[in-house]
Formats: C-alpha cells, structure tokens, sequence
C-alpha cells in the first residue's frame, strides 16, 4: 500500500479547506477505482495468460506493473518539486484513461500477446498513482487539523476495502470476458474537470527527479522479475549489469535517488531485509485461491471470489485498526502477532486445502489479517534507522521496495503455479494441482517464518 510518497510543495498556493475537501473526493475515487483494477487483475492473471496464449508469462500481468508501481510512488514524490499538482494529476487520470481504453479494446477486439496486456496494466498503475500521491498532499498541506484524521482514515480504509471490491469484479467480469476489467477506472476522467477547478496550479522549485536512477534501478527489477519467470540466461546477464550500473551511477552522480550512505546504514539494511522476506509472497496468496478454486474445488472465478473475499474484508478491518493495534499492545508484540498469523495462513493452508473452500477461506483470513497488521510497525520500524532528513526518501524507498519484492514474489511463485512443477513433492495426493498448491503454500510460508527469524535475532540492534 503505497502510503507515503507525499511530495511537500515549497510554496503554498492559495486553496482553501473547502477546495481541498472537494479534491479530495474524486482523488479518493480515483485511487481505489485504480487499485480495485489491480486487485482484480491480481485474482485472474492466471487466466488471462491462457487467454492470450502465454500461461508460463502470465505472473508479468501483475509482476511488472507492481514494479512499475513501487517506482512511481517513489518518483512521484520528486515530481512535486517541479510539477504542479493540476498539471501531475491531469497527466495521471489521463495516463489512467488511456490505459484503460487501450487495454479493453485490445483485449476484446483483438486477440493481444502478454506484453500489450503488460503495457496497459503498467499505464493504469502508473496513471492510478498520481491520485493516491496527490490526496495525500493535499490532505497533509490543505486540510483543517480536524478533518485530517478523518481523511486518512478513509484513505486507508478506501484502500484496504477496494481489494475486496476488486476480488468481486473480477469474479463478475471473468465470468463475461477478463478484458471489462480495464474498464472500471474509466469514469474517473469524468472527475477532472472537478480536480482542474479546485487544485493549485503552482509548482515550487528545486531539484529534478533522478530520471536515470529510476530507469537503471527499474530495468534491474524488470529483468530480474523477467528472469524467475522465464529463467533465460541473458535476463540474469542484464540484472547483474543494471544493477553494477547503478552502483557506479549512485557513487557518480550529484543527487541520486538513492544515497550511497543509505547502503552504509546497516541498520537500515537490516531492516529493509524484513520488508524483503515479509512482502515476497504478498500477491500470492489471492491467485493461489482462485487456481485452487480452479483446479481443486471445480469453481469459477465467479464463485470462488465470494470466498476469498472475506479475507480481504478481514485484511481492511485489521488494517484500518492497526494504529490502534500498536497503541494497545506495542511495536514488537504487533509484528510477532502479524508474522504469526501470516505464517500460520500459508503453513494452515498447506494441511487444509483438500477439506474445502471453508477451511482455505479461513487460512485466507490468517494472512491477510497478519499482512493488514504489518504495514504500520514494520513501516515505522524501518523509518526509525534514518535520520529525520532522510525519513521522506526512507518512506518512499519502503513502498519501492514493497512492491519490487512482491512482484518478484509473484513471478517466482506464479511460474511454479502455472507449471505444476511441484506437484510430485506435496503433501497430499502427489502428481496433483492440490499437490503442487500444498507445497507452495509451505514454500511461502517458509519465507515468512525466515522473516520472523530474521527479525526476532536483530530487533533489539535496530532498536537500541
């Protein structure tokens, strides 16, 4: 959940609470219309692989845009120093238009490969962004203190329940074609006008955005998502060049995104490392439900989504209380609760998968409650090793990292569900899909769990 990436604004135009609020609203909109579709596409892009006739490339449908995704949160928190907000969110909703159009029309008049699938979703990530970055600057700069903690709260609370809404829709429109799911974000270019009367049209001056730093760091990720998808020598060749690139680049260059003293942090290192581990398998667990929906119980996607659903009401109960989790109980006791129940989600699921779609439904329910409890102490955790000047970059660096590593995830753990390729070492009815499901829930539940051991043997360096 990308939180974070406010960009502050050095001059303040005139707008008043009441413009703001009005903003407010359609940006709201537009940011869970935008993370709804990604939702959905989460669920179903197994599916839409076959559909297109690349089931083994099918994870990139969500991998990549989450890569995309972690990248614009972060870029755009420096677009502000340069872009007015009138001018960034008109380019996004129009981003978001376009995307959306292109993709269904591509998708039902034409019979597309992957990678035009791919280029929509990435435009609708990107496009959908502007709005979440843009509600919460306006929300932090223009707002009365009074009204603020309403707002955000109903931007974490938008933001957790349009997964739920996502995991319906895209049970609904699978069951008529999975190219109306572009669709959805549509209605938002009939927010602009709104948005072009109410924000500033005023930008504040200062450093431009490390473009090459995002497009270095950006092809690294891709092609190391690209790799554990496809597993072709040469993607492995171009992630350890783009990678040495970039750590010549950042040691080079006058403002790079990325310090070179972040890397000297350890502290920060470390606790990076439990983002890493803790979201790898963060956009698994929903696809894995629907493929054994599929493959185990003879559902549809359709059907399946009223079961699943439930763990993504869970997850925005949790999250949206989480806060309050913390002030009640503390940091440490929050994050071993969350990896508990996230483990417990994947391992439980595991042993339960062949009693039915109750039994998963409820492991469903452990992880996503332990994942909406993890947000807020593993965000301040990490945000607690920086310095005051670098917590802005620390917070946008955590949503990079965030949706890097769980899109790697998903093209790790995606492939192996789409190839079967375990179906010989589960624990139940070998040579099956419950098979090969089975193991992979153990396989994410074991990185979760090395997570959990990470953190329980180095908390106490980090916190002193």
């Amino acid at each position: 959940m990308a939180l974070s990436n406010a960009f502050v604004e050095k001059k303040s135009p005139a707008m008043t609470s009441e413009q703001a609020v009005t903003a407010l609203i359609p940006l709201l909109i537009t940011f869970i219309l935008g993370t709804l579709c990604l939702q959905g596409f989460n669920l179903v892009f197994e599916q839409v692989g076959q559909a297109v006739g690349a089931g083994s490339q099918a994870s990139m449908i969500t991998a990549i845009p989450g890569i995309v995704l972690g990248i614009v949160c972060f870029v755009y928190g420096s677009l502000g120093d340069f872009v007015s907000l009138r001018k960034l969110v008109t380019i996004g909703i129009v981003t978001l238009f376009i995307g959306s159009v292109f993709g269904f029309v591509a998708g039902y008049f034409f019979h597309p490969n992957v990678w035009i699938v791919i280029f929509a979703r990435v435009l609708q990530t990107a496009g959908e962004q502007v709005a979440g970055s843009a509600f919460l600057v306006v929300a932090t700069k223009y707002l009365k203190s009074s009204l603020k903690v309403v707002f955000f709260g109903l931007f974490t609370a938008g933001y957790q329940f349009s997964a739920a809404i996502g995991v319906f829709a895209a049970g609904f429109f699978s069951s008529i074609h999975w190219s109306y799911l572009f669709l959805i974000p549509t209605v938002t270019i009939l927010l602009l006008p709104i948005l072009l009367k109410n924000l500033p049209d005023t930008s504040s001056t200062g450093e431009k955005v490390d473009a090459w730093g995002f497009v270095i760091f950006g092809l690294g990720a891709a092609f190391l998502a690209l790799f554990f998808s496809d597993m072709k020598w040469w993607y492995m060749v171009a992630v350890i060049a783009a990678f040495l690139i970039f750590a010549v680049y950042i040691n080079k260059a006058s403002h790079p995104f990325v310090a070179p003293e972040f890397f000297k942090n350890t502290n920060w290192l470390i606790a990076t490392g439990y983002i890493l581990l803790f979201y790898f398998p963060n956009y698994f667990y929903s696809p894995m439900f629907n493929n054994v929906a599929a493959g185990v119980y003879k559902m549809d996607t359709s059907t399946a989504s009223h079961y699943i659903v439930w763990a993504f009401i869970v997850a925005a109960i949790v999250g949206t209380s989480s806060g309050w989790i913390v002030g009640k109980i503390g940091r440490h006791a929050t994050m071993i609760t969350a990896c508990i129940l996230m483990a417990s989600g994947f391992i439980i699921g595991a042993f339960v998968l062949a009693m039915g779609p109750l039994a998963l439904t409820a492991s469903a329910c452990l992880y996503y409650g332990g994942a909406g409890m993890l947000y807020s102490p593993v965000v301040s955790l990490v945000l607690g090793t920086l310095t005051q000047d670098e917590s802005g970059r620390g917070v946008g660096m955590n949503d990079l990292f965030m949706n890097t590593t769980a899109s790697i995830g998903i093209a790790i753990l995606g492939t192996l569900m789409g190839s079967n390729a375990l179906s010989h070492v589960g624990l139940i009815a070998n040579g099956s899909v419950a098979a090969n499901m089975s193991t992979l829930f153990l396989c994410a539940g074991a990185v979760v769990v090395i997570g959990f051991i990470v953190y329980m043997c180095t908390h106490k360096k980090i916190t002193a």
